[in-house]
């Protein structure tokens, strides 16, 4: 039916993107609303082919074409049987057939009969079907026969040995030969000469040479007692002759009616026929016929061929394929009239045969591909008569499974509506010409006979009459729509010359207002025509319908704004003229946001994530975001264009309007998502790390286009109009939140891409801060030479990202980088062993946080300094400022942190010790006064104490010639007034350096046992008199006596294990001075009472 396809009638454009206005528009068959009961029961399937018809085509071949290939060589390598045509073709003769008919070159018919070559072979089989007998031989007394059968299948060596065995007088060649487990049996009919069993039996066999079939049938024999063979005689006195021969064989021996021998090279892969019984001897000569149905089929037949689809599938994309080869090879333009050359028909008996496909499926397969082709080739219609008929034969006959039961019902609802589309078009497609008007009769012809079909019938349950179908579809709604439009164009044009032109000529010559006389006359003409058409399409609005009418809508539109310029008013019919169309909006609403969405895709597809201009004013977003503002710009227009003069109806169509926007927003996320993935599996990491960079520009532009949207649609002004029937909340609940959860989604896709951009660079500066501190180049490069290379990578990068991404979104991307640098440097800190080489490999840490710090800070124009100094960033820099200290910065640090702890304690839970102290530069003493201490803890079972006071400078490294001094021990004293002074000759720097302090320890003295730990007291000598200022040479000499300083210091307990410097300096074993320290501040740990339950 090739001009059947060629003269359909293409839907009318609605709502054209710029390329269907320029012609790029894809044909679809007009779908009348006639077929609507049709679609009851069953859904439409929306297939979009591939655009590129070479890639197209290759799929096809690889995915279907080739693993039918297979299969029908496959077919023709385990071939049985002789098929039905008196032509016979050999091997290579069906090889040659399928090549053509498949297009495959020669390559691909070597691969794959090679592939063909190593599947498992199946297991050769013949199906028989023993039907029944007629006019057998009666055995019995009673003048019948107890028939049954015995079926088997005898090879080479079985067949010699029967032939060996015939000088012995046997009538059983089957079980004196054969074993058991090769014979079948059939079920015994009794008494009887015409036996019925329609009894089904596979038997196997190896090698169809020599390989012959054979049927027994006997007459099985129960022992009768005395009184049955009386009564017998008594009954039929004929049968004495046959009970004395009865009495001569052996009890319960079954007695010989008649055999069947066939060799199977004589048969063809499928036989339904009635056969001679033959006698074992010259006995009894006729003995009666048996019918039997015999089939050569596969068992096991390797499934990995065509990818587990079912045999009745690739029956019928074999036969479609051999039907178009046949019909592309026919010179004369007649239709074709289901013929098939020789070669494709023994192909498909072989198939069909091998794979047990009954008549009915075979027939089923035939009717699809054959109605499939008569929408696009030239068929013949007595094609589809005689499959029509034959699957209504066949339905009567048999159930089919439920899949192609579903098929069947799909092909005749689906050929029907092909049908009704074609008869609403007859004008255009069969003119009244002697060979047109044959083929609507003949299409007429066979959608009655569809209709008239038991499985039509039963499986389209809806209410379907034929007849008011047609008539539907010869009343084309669609060119009555046209005419209208016609009409309205013609008034509009009219309008205009009256409005523009005579209305001038008419009021300055004879005062007559000619526009407003002809615009009424018309607005009542143009109101009743209109309603008129409508009302027609109740009930059948449909997408093509919808797109005929939009034209009309816009016509109507224009002249309803012409009575603007009416001298007279009064009541006009199209007033409301848009309460007609409310049935087409939603129609017109789906097509702009289906073509839009379509141009969307197709602008992802072609985008190559380049960024459109570089320079001094880059563009830094590539061509399917431009092209997104462009394909969002018609819907913008369509509310224009609309201007629905209802209130509440226009906030529902913007709420519409809207949503699809935003899908279309979403939806280009996805898609760009995909398209980066794709470009980026054959390319660099640099350059999908480019084009990721693109990708969070187009959604940053993306967020642009979104916040001018109610700008461009009007939102304030959809307000004023709705604001006596829309609430304000329920305004801004609506359309504000449904730009808030697109934006909200570009936010998480901007995320994703920055938390993408960031991994990868977070990857990057870990193997760079890896190498930059492995340990076995320590020692190799200096602190500032192994930071360079991932200082430059940064700069690099950095530079890279901020030239090519948006300002937002590069901010958004150094916050996270920042964090997860700061995260990688604890980790490579933390995870270093605690051995020979730490302090080093901190120390270039920590040179390398503070470069890091500096690059993200930019001189003031990066990240500002409170989201640099985050707690992780403080607690990595205390880490690595500790652990780059040597042991005695590190002893300098814990005395300078237990002076800040003695400083701010102002609790004297432990008790107070109270001094004198100053410093004299002139002859470099420090004097030390202890003149009492107070509340002291009671150590001794009387509840007093004997205290002392020990005086120690520390740290020891800086004090290393002072020794410590003690006071006298006051005995069973808490308040023990010692009045003591002490000198101590050190120079004002040892004062000065850090750390430097006074350590007073107040200790119970115990004679047999170690003195108990009453407290400790740190005083800072930097702050004493004659330390704290700097004083000049003269200055010195003339100083008067520096005035001591009474001082008053608490008593505190160190807390057990609390300090990390501690801690730390215990970690270097190899450090004897350090491991001595860290032992006296253990032990005075241990003696602590800090932190004890009373």
């Amino acid at each position: 039916m090739s001009s059947q396809s060629e003269q359909t009638i293409t839907r009318d454009n609605l709502l054209q993107t710029p390329e269907q206005e320029l012609g790029s528009s894809k044909p679809k068959q007009f779908s009348p609303a006639n077929v609507r009961k049709l679609g009851l029961t069953r859904k439409t399937r929306d297939r979009r082919d591939d655009h590129n018809p070479e890639e197209r085509a290759r799929k096809h071949k690889e995915l279907e074409l080739k693993p039918l290939y297979k299969e029908l060589l496959y077919t023709i390598t385990h071939r049985m049987g002789k098929p039905s045509s008196a032509e016979v073709f050999t091997e290579s003769q069906l090889h040659q057939y399928i090549q053509e008919a498949f297009t495959m070159t020669e390559a691909e018919h070597r691969s794959l009969m090679e592939r063909v070559h190593g599947t498992e072979p199946p297991v050769y089989c013949l199906m028989a079907t023993v039907k029944e007998a007629k006019e057998i031989l009666g055995k019995d007394i009673s003048g019948f026969s107890d028939p049954y059968c015995l079926l088997t299948i005898m090879e080479d060596e079985e067949e010699s040995r029967t032939r060996r065995s015939k000088a012995k007088p046997s009538k059983s060649i089957v079980k004196d030969v054969v074993s058991n487990d090769k014979i079948y049996e059939s079920e015994i009919k009794k008494q009887t000469l015409n036996p019925i069993w329609n009894q089904t039996f596979i038997l196997e066999f190896r090698d169809i040479a020599g390989a012959s079939f054979h049927l027994e049938m006997w007459d099985k024999d129960e022992e009768l007692s005395l009184t049955q063979k009386l009564e017998d005689i008594k009954t039929n006195f004929s049968s004495l002759k046959r009970m004395i021969k009865d009495a001569k064989k052996e009890k319960g021996q079954d007695d010989f009616l008649g055999k069947v021998v066939l060799k199977l090279q004589d048969l063809h892969c499928t036989e339904d026929n009635w056969y001679n019984l033959e006698p074992r001897t010259e006995t009894y000569p006729n003995r009666g016929k048996c019918h039997l149905n015999l089939k050569f089929i596969h068992k096991a037949r390797d499934g990995t061929l065509s990818a587990g689809r079912s045999a009745y599938i690739n029956y019928c994309g074999i036969l479609q394929q051999f039907v178009e080869a046949y019909i592309s090879k026919q010179k004369s333009s007649a239709p074709w009239k289901g013929a098939l050359c020789g070669e494709a028909q023994t192909l498909l008996e072989f198939y069909a045969s091998q794979n047990d496909l009954s008549p009915f499926l075979q027939d089923l397969a035939k009717w699809v591909a054959y109605s499939k082709l008569y929408q696009s080739l030239e068929v013949d219609s007595s094609v589809l008569f005689q499959q029509l008929t034959s699957v209504e034969y066949h339905w009567r006959q048999q159930e089919l499974p439920h899949q192609q039961k579903q098929e069947l019902g799909d092909s005749l609802h689906g050929f029907l509506q092909y049908g009704l589309c074609l008869v609403a078009k007859y004008r255009d497609i069969f003119p009244p010409t002697p060979s047109a008007t044959p083929k609507l009769h003949t299409l007429l012809r066979i959608l009655v006979q569809i209709c008239k079909t038991q499985a039509f019938q039963k499986l389209n349950p809806a209410q379907f009459e034929l007849h008011d179908e047609v008539s539907d579809a010869i009343q084309d709604l669609a060119e009555i729509v046209n005419a209208l439009s016609r009409l309205i164009g013609e008034v509009q044009e009219d309008i205009k010359h009256n409005k523009d032109v005579w209305n001038r000529v008419f009021l300055s010559a004879v005062q007559v207002d000619v526009f407003t006389v002809v615009y009424k006359r018309f607005d009542s003409l143009i109101a009743k025509e209109v309603r008129k058409t409508l009302s027609l399409l109740q009930g059948q609005m449909e997408q093509a319908l919808a797109n005929t009418l939009f034209p009309v809508y816009l016509s109507l539109q224009a002249i309803h704004k012409d009575k603007a310029f009416l001298k007279t008013r009064g009541s006009l019919e199209l007033t409301n003229f848009q309460e007609d169309f409310r049935d087409a909006l939603p129609y017109w609403l789906n097509q702009a946001f289906s073509r839009t969405q379509e141009r969307v895709e197709r602008a992802v597809q072609v985008d190559q994530l380049q960024p459109l201009q570089s320079g001094a004013v880059p563009i830094k977003h590539s061509t399917s975001a431009v092209d997104l503002v462009a394909c969002i710009q018609p819907i913008c227009h369509l509310w224009e264009q609309l201007s629905w003069p209802d209130p509440e109806e226009a906030f529902m169509l913007m709420v519409k309007l809207t949503e699809d926007v935003c899908k279309i927003v979403v939806n280009y996320c996805h898609t760009l998502k995909e398209r980066v993935r794709v470009l980026s599996e054959n390319s660099d990491p640099g350059s999908a790390i480019n084009m990721l960079c693109v990708v969070v520009n187009d959604l940053e532009h993306l967020r642009s286009v979104l916040n001018r949207l109610p700008t461009q649609l009007n939102w304030a002004g959809l307000r004023d109009r709705t604001q006596n029937v829309i609430g304000e909340s329920q305004f801004h609940n609506t359309l504000p939140s449904q730009l808030q959860q697109a934006q909200s989604v570009l936010g998480r896709e901007i995320r994703s891409a920055l938390d993408t951009l960031g991994k990868k660079l977070n990857t990057d500066i870990e193997t760079q801060v890896r190498n930059m501190s492995t340990r076995k180049r320590l020692p190799s490069k200096s602190t500032e030479d192994a930071a360079a290379p991932l200082m430059r990578y940064l700069e690099q990068e950095l530079q890279y990202m901020n030239e090519n991404l948006v300002q937002e979104n590069f901010n958004s991307l150094l916050t996270p980088l920042w964090n997860n640098s700061v995260k990688i440097l604890y980790q490579v800190a933390t995870q270093h062993p605690q051995q020979g080489g730490l302090m080093v490999f901190c120390q270039r840490l920590l040179y390398t946080l503070q470069c890091l710090e500096q690059c993200f800070l930019a001189e003031g124009n990066g990240l500002p300094e409170k989201t640099l100094h985050s707690d992780e960033y403080m607690a990595l820099k205390a880490h690595l400022t500790h652990n780059s200290l040597s042991s005695c910065q590190l002893i300098e640090k814990f005395l300078e942190r237990k002076i800040q702890e003695q400083n701010v304690n102002t609790s004297e839970k432990y008790g107070a010790v109270t001094l004198l102290a100053s410093y004299s530069r002139s002859d470099q003493r420090l004097r030390v006064e202890v003149l009492n201490a107070v509340n002291l803890l009671p150590m001794d079972s009387n509840g007093l104490s004997d205290p002392f006071v020990q005086l120690c400078l520390e740290p020891n490294h800086v004090f290393q010639e002072v020794e410590t001094r003690c006071t006298r021990t006051k005995s069973r004293d808490l308040n023990p007034l010692f009045e003591e002074a002490f000198e101590f000759l050190v120079s004002l720097d040892q004062c000065r350096a850090p750390g430097a302090c006074l350590v007073l320890t107040v200790l119970d003295h115990d004679t047999l046992m170690t003195d108990d730990f009453e407290g400790e007291a740190f005083l800072a000598l930097k702050g004493l008199p004659g330390v704290a200022r700097d004083m000049k040479g003269d200055e010195l000499s003339l100083q008067p006596e520096v005035t001591p300083a009474q001082i008053r210091l608490p008593l505190i307990h160190p807390k057990h294990n609390d300090d990390s410097i501690l801690a730390l300096l215990e970690s270097r074993r190899g450090e004897q001075e350090a491991q001595a320290y860290v032992k006296k501040r253990r032990q005075r740990e241990k003696q602590s009472q800090e932190g004890i339950q009373p």
